[in-house]
C-alpha cells in the first residue's frame, strides 16, 4: 500500500515514466531597456513585483483560450511551441513536463519558468486548446500570444489578463 502512495506521487520509481519530461539548461532572458523588477540595486534582493498599467503586482497572468488549432496531439511540436514562447517572454526555463492522453490525443504539461509558468491542455478533438501564461519580473507574457496562434494556425485566440498579487 505505501509503495502505491510513493507510485502515485511519482517517487520511488523503477519503471520509465510515459510522460515526456525533461530537463533544460535555463535560458537567458533578453532584457528590454526600462523593464526592471523594483527599484532594487541588487538583482538577487529584487522581488520582482512589477507595475503594469500603473498598478502594482506580482505579474501578469495570461488565460489563452485557442479555438481552430492544428497540431494540438503533437507532442513534440507542443514542447517546442512552449520552448518558443518562453523565447519569445524572455523568461527563464527550467522544466518541461508534457504527458499525452489517449484515445484522443489531448496533451497536459507545463512549463516551468524561474518567473512562473506556462500550462496547457489540449482538446484536439474540438480543435481546442487552454493555456495559462503566468510571469513575473522582466518577462513579457504578451509576446506568447503571437508564439501560440502560429505554432497551432489558429483561428481565434481568447484572452484575459489578470494581474496577480494586486497591491492597493
Amino acid at each position: 500500500m505505501a509503495d502505491d502512495a510513493l507510485f502515485q506521487l511519482g517517487m520511488g520509481l523503477d519503471a520509465p515514466n510515459t510522460a515526456l519530461t525533461e530537463d533544460f539548461e535555463p535560458l537567458t532572458p533578453s532584457i528590454e531597456p526600462g523593464l526592471e523588477p523594483d527599484d532594487a540595486t541588487d538583482e538577487a534582493a529584487a522581488d520582482f513585483f512589477i507595475e503594469k498599467n500603473g498598478v502594482r503586482c506580482a505579474g501578469a497572468h495570461l488565460i489563452i483560450d485557442l479555438y481552430g488549432g492544428r497540431r494540438l496531439d503533437d507532442l513534440a511540436h507542443m514542447e517546442r511551441t512552449l520552448i518558443d514562447c518562453v523565447e519569445a517572454a524572455g523568461a527563464t526555463l527550467l522544466h518541461v513536463h508534457l504527458h499525452p492522453f489517449e484515445p484522443n490525443g489531448g496533451i497536459s504539461g507545463v512549463a516551468v519558468l524561474a518567473e512562473s509558468h506556462i500550462s496547457v491542455h489540449s482538446w484536439p478533438e474540438r480543435d481546442y486548446a487552454a493555456f495559462d501564461v503566468f510571469m513575473c519580473g522582466r518577462a513579457r507574457p504578451e509576446r506568447c500570444i503571437e508564439v501560440l496562434k502560429e505554432a497551432f494556425d489558429a483561428e481565434r485566440l481568447a484572452v484575459k489578463e489578470i494581474l496577480r498579487g494586486r497591491e492597493a
